[in-house]
């Protein structure tokens, strides 16, 4: 009888520490909790758990896409996607032209948009997007491992947007018309002489100026570009057209165009011509900014959806189908190997909404050229 007591007694207290101690492992850290106070104070909300968020998208079952991304990316991230969360149906819709983006805030603010759970808040209108946002604190979720997010990619300010890639600005040259130890290293060496005369094309639009503001200052960036116009580069718009021309041989020298870009002429060019350079310091600007709307009816797939852009998988597919756009914050992305150890020039989070105002006062220094390249 003793011994079937102490039995009973064993056995009460292996299921007391089975049911407890599995609710003491699970019970919310103290950092934790106190980030979910501190976010219910500021009227954000705030998961304390990964499991509930699935859980919660799980009775949402669907979910509606607004994306800039091209369409090759946004298929391969919803295959990815639907693969992981077999219960929810993507549905997406591109919004590819400044015109379709602008044209969608405007309807935003009107009150009509209600077919969509996830929107791109396009760059050149960025901070007019905030207040249709839903207030999820996605920071402190990511920073307490509740979503798999790189901090770094999340608003600081806002909490609740994420830059699910990056941008490089480089130069990109013709081998046949100039050789490699020729380029320029940095980006003042465009000034010596021998590349003054329609030497190098630039846009009109010169981005690579307005992104050196975070390393220069303002007043070093704005002196530049009037140096550069002095230079009397050839003025052009759009990468697509001038690195055409570049590989042509028609021009020996691209100030400025975008990493990716020049990435994926490369990977055309059965010759060859096309080279790279990647002067110091190396312009980067967060690219991509997602978030949830306000009147999201499916919000917490929405969550799942920007978790998994900015997952390992999510951005392997960023570089591979974009191309090679993956965040810088990324470890192993393309980026990211570019840019490791060498300097920096970041549009971050501190400089985003005033990358159009450093552009514009380049513009006007430079006496707002007109393209020439045909």
């Amino acid at each position: 009888m003793k011994m079937i007591r102490i039995s009973g007694i064993l056995l009460l207290t292996a299921s007391w520490l089975m049911v407890n101690g599995t609710a003491f492992a699970a019970a919310p850290s103290t950092a934790l909790v106190k980030a979910k106070q501190d976010a219910d104070a500021k009227g954000y909300l705030f998961e304390s758990n990964h499991d509930d968020i699935v859980a919660k998208a799980k009775k949402e079952a669907k979910l509606r896409v607004m994306s800039t991304l091209e369409t090759a990316v946004v298929k391969a991230m919803r295959a990815g996607f639907m693969k992981k969360y077999p219960f929810i149906d993507v549905q997406f819709q591109e919004f590819g032209s400044v015109d379709e983006n602008q044209r969608f805030l405007l309807e935003l603010k009107a009150g009509v948009v209600k077919n969509y759970d996830v929107n791109r808040a396009y760059t050149d209108f960025y901070d007019q997007y905030f207040p249709y946002q839903k207030k999820f604190d996605i920071l402190g979720m990511a920073e307490h491992k509740v979503l798999n997010i790189p901090p770094k990619l999340v608003d600081p300010q806002q909490r609740n947007l994420v830059a699910v890639g990056s941008n490089i600005t480089v130069v990109a040259f013709n081998k046949k018309l100039i050789s490699a130890e020729k380029v320029p290293d940095h980006w003042e060496d465009f000034l010596k002489p021998e590349f003054k005369g329609k030497k190098f094309v630039l846009d009109v639009r010169p981005l690579p100026v307005g992104m050196l503001v975070p390393a220069w200052g303002l007043e070093k960036a704005v002196d530049f570009a009037k140096k550069l116009n002095a230079q009397q580069p050839v003025w052009g718009r759009g990468h697509t057209r001038v690195m055409a021309s570049l590989q042509a041989g028609e021009y020996p020298l691209f100030l400025g165009p975008n990493y990716g870009a020049v990435r994926r002429s490369q990977m055309k060019d059965p010759t060859g011509v096309i080279g790279m350079k990647t002067p110091e310091p190396i312009p980067v600007r967060l690219h991509e900014a997602n978030g949830v709307l306000t009147n999201a009816q499916y919000p917490y797939t929405g969550l799942l959806w920007l978790e998994y852009m900015a997952s390992p998988e999510g951005q392997k597919i960023m570089d591979e189908q974009w191309p090679f756009g993956a965040s810088l914050f990324t470890p192993g992305s393309a980026q990211e190997d570019v840019t490791r150890g060498k300097k920096l020039s970041l549009i971050d989070w501190s400089h985003y909404t005033k990358l159009d105002d450093y552009i514009n006062k380049a513009v006007e220094a430079m006496g707002f050229p007109a393209a020439s390249v045909k």
